[in-house]
């Protein structure tokens, strides 16, 4: 089990992590349209020192349209005429609930891709230009993730849910580059109250980024976007013989990490960062967990059988080995033995990364237990 350390009960995120002018937000993935469409739709309220990061997005912005038309011109039709060598296989779980653990071990199998961060940021022209730009331009990256200090790179794994910003669709992301206006796009969390044809767009899109990185690497996509666990059936429409694991963990732990991530996505992609503190948040994590779960209760009687299972992350840190071996075979992924050596290495690296641990103030334990309920009982917490 990792060694612990007490972060504090205000969930604050760690402010020597602020990104630099020069550093990559994902909305410097945008093209010149949906960037602008962007600025024109929320109250851009910003600083100083923000609008000069604001400034540096519209010709970048300016240079994504140029190449999208690019790898539309070079690769439009190989993308749409792409056939998946197998149905992408979703991990699903809430924020902070092991998600990125997950995927981390999945992809260690080497007849399964992923999304890299290079993907996920430009995804109009990651095909293009991923040979000369990715290496020319990491050392703009962090060496770290600012909310749990995994290793950061482009050619790390990443949630396909900013690609679908930077494609252009509505994302409660997109908070986060203004956060001081609150939430935005919370329909698009289960897509449930979405117009037909504005989810048919979102289902569309979805299904060109993935053929796009499929062009790239044509095996087994692990797709990990948190959000998706609101949208099974919608993900079934699209792919219907899609596979699925779900990971839980103690929403008592859950809550105060989600706070933590979402402030320090806000504090580090936000184009607001010297703002006063965002009173919204407490309310829309206990909200979107609520919403997520009545949706998956739902849709999990869709997905057929023996294409969906569920861990707890506490059973996974506790023996990965017994865990993913069991995931293999109730999704029939093939041998367990063959991702067990990668298994065991990714384990042995990590062995001394540190997890947060928090100690909720007595109301803020309760108004967990009564809000979220739902995932109590469905995970047996």
């Amino acid at each position: 089990m990792p060694s612990k350390n007490i972060d504090k009960p205000r969930y604050s995120a760690d402010p020597t992590h602020n990104y630099g002018l020069l550093t990559p937000r994902f909305w410097h993935g945008m093209g010149l349209g949906t960037w602008l469409s962007l600025l024109a739709t929320r109250q851009c309220r910003l600083t100083p020192r923000s609008m000069l990061t604001a400034a540096t997005i519209t010709p970048v912005a300016a240079f994504n349209s140029i190449f999208a038309m690019w790898q539309n011109a070079r690769y439009g039709r190989t993308i749409h005429r792409q056939v998946l060598a197998e149905p992408p296989l979703f991990v699903l779980g809430h924020w902070r609930s092991g998600t990125t653990l997950l995927h981390e071990l999945l992809i260690t199998d080497p007849e399964h891709t992923f999304p890299t961060t290079f993907e996920c940021m430009v995804p109009i022209h990651h095909l293009v230009t991923q040979g000369w730009m990715a290496p020319t331009t990491s050392w703009l990256l962090p060496k770290k993730r600012p909310m749990d200090n995994i290793e950061a790179g482009w050619d790390k794994p990443q949630e396909d849910e900013f690609a679908l910003c930077n494609l252009g669709l509505p994302s409660p992301y997109l908070c986060w580059a203004f956060p001081q206006n609150g939430p935005v796009h919370s329909e698009y969390l289960d897509l449930r109250q979405v117009p037909k044809r504005a989810r048919r767009r979102w289902q569309a899109l979805l299904k060109l980024f993935v053929k796009s990185v499929a062009v790239s690497r044509n095996r087994r996509i692990i797709l990990k976007s948190p959000p998706h666990t609101a949208r099974v059936q919608y993900l079934l429409d699209v792919f219907p013989n899609a596979k699925f694991v779900h990971i839980a963990r103690d929403p008592l732990t859950l809550f105060p990490s989600t706070m933590r991530l979402w402030k320090s996505l806000a504090d580090v992609q936000g184009l607001q960062p010297d703002l006063p503190e965002y009173a919204w948040m407490e309310e829309e994590v206990l909200k979107n967990l609520v919403v997520m779960y009545e949706a998956y209760r739902e849709d999990r009687e869709l997905i057929p059988s023996g294409n969906l299972c569920e861990l707890r992350y506490e059973d996974l840190i506790t023996n990965p080995q017994a865990e993913i071996s069991r995931m293999y075979s109730e999704l029939d992924l093939g041998d367990y033995a063959r991702i067990e050596p990668g298994v065991n290495k990714y384990m042995e690296q990590t062995r001394d990364y540190k997890t947060n641990r928090y100690s909720l103030p007595p109301e803020i334990e309760a108004k967990v237990r009564e809000r979220w309920g739902v995932y109590f009982e469905m995970f047996g917490y």
